[in-house]
């Protein structure tokens, strides 16, 4: 069994193999080439926390695996993680554990890979700006994914905190040299949006973050955050204007994603209105952008194949380079 950290994905799995793990895993799932049992949530009264396991079984790879993501609100005053996650990796043939990987960062690469993925595969490809909405854990993975696939000049970063934002920004010039984009704290939302390319959000804000009569024709919107049907960062004006809107899931936007979910229920919007998921985009079975004025739109809740598919990717990754440490039990 292999015990991978950190610091061993990063040696051997860079954003580019993650976007290419997520743009598998999407066209995996659309196309029913996967198991996805739903999501078993289990409350821990006592100490106001929660834990989630997430399953998933892909034949093609004889991979099963399953994270394990906990909230436990009140860690950090013991001086622990408040959202600990692992990924135990199983091998498909004989049912055994192959590994057990840090979740924590695998979640956050792969969540930014997925956004990487519809960006690449949605947005216009000579775009220059880009704007980021948040600064907390999901930001830096974010940022990397919109840099990686398209050739940036500014990427312009809002969040709550400016002082925190600056930090951030200027965290990120430092540790991305491979980019040539400069990263700008904004904040204005307006400004961030005027004539941005790409626009991301994954902020954990209940109330849309940016007014959508702002965006420009031709932008595209990813929308990361927001996983519960009372919580949005994107308003009922940018879901309205966007002419494409694709999700990773169907089924699970329809049921968590209240940026979709309250315009439906106004009736902003109905499901006519939506094109399909983002894999089907990837495999061909529908088209993507058709053109440069219309406004694209991803809305990502998350599934647990894209952890499976990544996790699987970078253990085999890890063995060809001979990166982590192995336990016998």
């Amino acid at each position: 069994m292999l015990v991978l950290t950190r610091d061993d994905i990063k040696k051997v799995f860079s954003m580019k193999d993650a976007i290419n793990a997520a743009k598998e895993a999407l066209a995996i799932y659309s196309q029913g080439k996967s198991v996805v049992p739903l999501r078993a949530n289990l409350d821990i009264p006592k100490r106001q926390g929660q834990s989630l396991f997430m399953p998933a079984y892909v034949e093609e790879l004889e991979a099963v695996g399953i994270k394990i993501i906990s909230v436990f609100p009140n860690n950090p005053k013991i001086g622990r993680p408040s959202i600990p996650a692992q990924m135990v990796l199983m091998d498909g043939k004989t049912g055994e554990v192959s590994a057990i990987i840090n979740g924590t960062y695998l979640t956050q690469l792969r969540t930014g890979a997925v956004q990487g993925a519809a960006t690449d595969v949605l947005a216009v490809k000579d775009a220059k700006v880009a704007a980021l909405f948040g600064t907390g854990g999901q930001a830096a993975t974010q940022l990397e994914a919109m840099l990686c696939v398209r050739d940036l000049e500014e990427v312009r970063v809002v969040g709550r905190n400016f002082e925190k934002t600056r930090r951030f920004a200027k965290d990120m010039q430092q540790q991305l040299t491979g980019y040539n984009a400069g990263i700008v704290p904004v904040e204005n939302a307006g400004q961030a949006v005027m004539d941005a390319d790409i626009i991301t959000t994954a902020t954990t804000s209940k109330q849309p973050v940016f007014d959508g009569a702002l965006v420009k024709e031709g932008a595209h919107v990813s929308g990361i955050g927001s996983y519960t049907p009372d919580a949005r960062e994107l308003d009922e004006k940018i879901i309205k204007r966007s002419g494409k809107i694709y999700f990773d899931t169907r089924e699970g936007v329809l049921a968590e994603a209240g940026d979709i979910i309250i315009p439906m229920q106004k009736g902003t919007i109905s499901e006519e209105d939506f094109c399909g998921e983002l894999g089907q985009v990837i495999s061909g079975e529908i088209c993507g952008r058709e053109n440069r004025t219309e406004i694209t739109l991803f809305k990502c809740v998350g599934m647990a194949v894209l952890d499976l598919v990544t996790a699987h990717r970078i253990y085999k990754k890890a063995v060809e380079n001979g990166i982590g440490n192995h336990l016998d039990i």
